[in-house]
């Protein structure tokens, strides 16, 4: 299995919490998972996408990979959310979604309507 990720954006803390609530209320499950996190650092991202692999059945350490690889190749973007995320304040997170290829795409069709 394929896998993405990709920072989103920065959000108050609690539209984010608003925004997970209201996707583990649908009843169907998607293999693309939110992360949000405090600090736009490798390492809190890396802890994230450990905690939340193993309860959807990723590989692990692809995951990780897959994580690792953005980070070392968008350092422009990771600046630019770093510094985004300081000029929001400590209420708000940095945001990025982690999921394997086929379903973000199918997330994506059924958008479209396809």
């Amino acid at each position: 299995m394929n896998y993405t990720f990709e920072i989103l954006g920065v959000s108050p803390t609690l539209t984010f919490f608003n925004q997970q609530q209201e996707l583990l209320q649908q009843q169907q499950p998607s293999g693309v998972e939110y992360l949000a996190n405090r600090k736009c650092t490798l390492d809190a991202f890396v802890a994230s996408v450990e905690t939340v692999s193993p309860n959807r059945g990723w590989d692990v350490d692809r995951v990780v990979d897959t994580v690792i690889s953005f980070w070392m190749n968008n350092s422009d973007s990771i600046q630019y959310w770093k510094h985004r995320l300081q000029d929001a304040g400590s209420e708000n997170l940095l945001v990025a979604r982690v999921g394997d290829i086929k379903s973000l795409q199918a997330a994506f069709e059924s958008l479209l309507g396809e």
